[in-house]
C-alpha cells in the first residue's frame, strides 16, 4: 500500500550522504535499502546518473513504481541487499560507483500499524520485512525463556532481558501474544513506568525481535562483502546505522578491509589473513558522522544515527567469506 506523502519522513543524514557520494553524471549507484526512496530521489535529482534501488519489502517495491515513471534512469529490484552482488550481476551494470545503505526499519514500515514494527499504534505482532517466514509473535509465543532472554540481550542490549523473557513466558500460557501493544504493556509493567526524558522501555525488546526475525546482522555482514565485490575502484561505500551493534560491525569491516585492524607482520607466512591481503577500502574519515542538533530536533529518529564511509581500492575482493577480525 502506498504511503501518504505527508507520512514519508526525510531520510537521515541526507546532506552528508550526498556530500560524500557526490554522484557523477552517467555513473551507476545502488541504494541497497530503498525504503521510502528518499536517498534515491535525492541522488537522481543531484546528478543525471543511474540508480538501482533494492528492497526486500514488497510494499517498498510497489512505492518505487511512481519514481520509476518520473526517472527512467531509476530501476527497482526486489531482494535483500545482502545479495546485491548476485542481483546486480543480472543487470547491465554488474559493477557500480557507489553503494548507500540505510540500516534498520524504514519510516513507512514504522507508520503502518499492520506491519507490527512499532508499539506506538496497535497492530499484529509481525515485524517481517519480506512478509514471509517466522513472525515476532511466533518467536515470543514458542521460544524458550532462555532463548528469548538471549535474543533480547544480544540484539537489544537490554540489561533486564531475563526479567522480560520470564514475564513473557509466564503470561503467554494464559493468553498468547498477538499484538504490539499487548507485548509493550507487559514490558512496561516489567520495567516500570516510562520516563518521558528517555527512550520507551519497550524500544530495545522490539528492536531485538525485529533484528532477529529479519536476520539483519547476517544480512549486514553479507551486504558489506557484496558491496566490496561490485564497487568499481574509487567507488563509495556509505552506511548509516542506528545502534551500536550495526555500527560496530560496519566499523570492524572497514578497519579490517583498510588494513587498520592490526599491524602487518613480515614473519607471518599465511597467504590469506588480514595482514597479508591488500586493502580493499581506503578510510578517508576514520570517525563516524552524526546528525546536527537541528536535524535531531526536526527528526528525532536521527538521534542515534552514525554514518561511516570508505573508498574502494583497486585490490580484488577478498576471496573467502569468514570473518577475519
Amino acid at each position: 500500500m502506498m504511503e501518504p506523502a505527508e507520512t514519508v519522513h526525510k531520510p537521515v543524514l541526507l546532506n552528508e550522504v550526498l556530500a560524500v557520494l557526490d554522484p557523477v553524471a552517467g555513473k551507476t549507484y545502488v541504494d541497497g535499502t530503498f525504503g521510502a526512496g528518499g536517498y534515491t530521489k535525492a541522488i537522481l535529482e543531484k546528478s543525471p546518473c543511474i540508480v538501482y534501488g533494492i528492497d526486500r519489502d514488497p510494499d517498498a517495491v510497489d512505492r518505487a513504481q511512481a519514481l520509476r515513471k518520473t526517472y527512467p534512469r531509476f530501476h527497482i529490484i526486489e531482494g535483500n541487499f545482502a545479495d546485491m552482488d548476485h542481483l546486480m550481476s543480472e543487470t547491465v551494470h554488474p559493477k557500480v560507483d557507489g553503494v548507500v545503505l540505510d540500516l534498520g526499519v524504514s519510516s513507512p514500515q514504522l507508520d503502518q500499524a499492520d506491519r507490527g514494527f512499532s508499539f506506538q499504534k496497535d497492530g499484529p505482532l509481525d515485524m517481517r520485512m519480506e512478509k514471509s517466514g517466522v513472525t515476532a509473535a511466533q518467536v515470543v509465543n514458542t521460544y524458550s525463556e532462555e532463548r528469548l532472554a538471549h535474543i533480547i540481550w544480544s540484539y537489544g542490549d537490554e540489561k533486564k532481558s531475563k526479567q522480560i523473557a520470564k514475564r513473557i513466558v509466564n503470561d503467554r500460557v494464559k493468553t498468547p501474544f498477538t499484538s504490539t501493544l499487548q507485548l509493550a504493556k507487559v514490558i512496561h509493567e516489567t520495567l516500570g513506568h516510562k520516563d518521558p526524558r528517555k527512550i520507551d522501555p519497550a524500544t530495545k525488546t522490539f528492536q531485538a525481535l525485529r533484528i532477529f526475525v529479519n536476520e539483519e546482522m547476517g544480512s549486514l555482514k553479507k551486504g558489506l562483502r557484496a558491496a566490496e565485490k561490485i564497487l568499481n575502484p574509487g567507488g563509495h561505500l556509505i552506511v548509516v546505522s542506528f545502534h551500536s551493534l550495526e555500527d560496530r560491525e560496519v566499523k570492524t569491516f572497514l578497519q579490517t578491509r583498510s588494513g587498520k585492524k592490526s599491524n602487518p607482520s613480515r614473519y607471518d607466512p599465511r597467504p590469506n589473513t588480514p595482514d597479508s591481503l591488500p586493502s580493499t577500502f581506503q578510510l578517508i574519515d576514520k570517525k563516524s558522522m552524526a546528525p546536527s542538533m537541528k536535524e535531531v530536533r526536526d527528526n528525532p529518529r536521527s538521534r542515534s544515527a552514525k554514518l561511516r564511509w570508505a573508498l574502494r581500492t583497486t585490490a580484488p575482493a577478498w576471496p573467502f567469506e569468514e570473518d577475519l577480525s
